[in-house]
């Protein structure tokens, strides 16, 4: 639930400070910018470090890990694409 919570949080930040513009993550923004890059940054962390820190404390089995982890893969994935495919002309 907390790897679940921290998916959910990840996008918040973009959204509440961001902007409207969709390549804000790669322009010069001001103090909210940042503070949205922060808490972005802090939330992909998170969602990294909890399945590890869990399966330190033998809580999850590593398999378990593993999925977080490739869950975690495929949202990046998916949010480098858009953020691609948002920026070209020519879509």
């Amino acid at each position: 639930m907390l790897t679940g919570l921290m998916y959910i949080m990840l996008p918040m930040p973009c959204l509440f400070f961001g902007g409207n513009s969709s390549g804000f993550m790669s322009s010069e923004g001001g103090d909210w910018a940042d503070a949205a890059k922060f808490l972005t940054g802090f939330s992909s962390v998170g969602s990294i470090a909890i399945p590890a820190i869990l399966r330190h404390a033998d809580l999850i089995t590593g398999g378990a890990m593993w999925i977080e982890f490739t869950a975690f893969f495929i949202l990046l994935t998916t949010v480098m694409i858009f953020q691609h495919v948002s920026q070209e002309d020519d879509y």
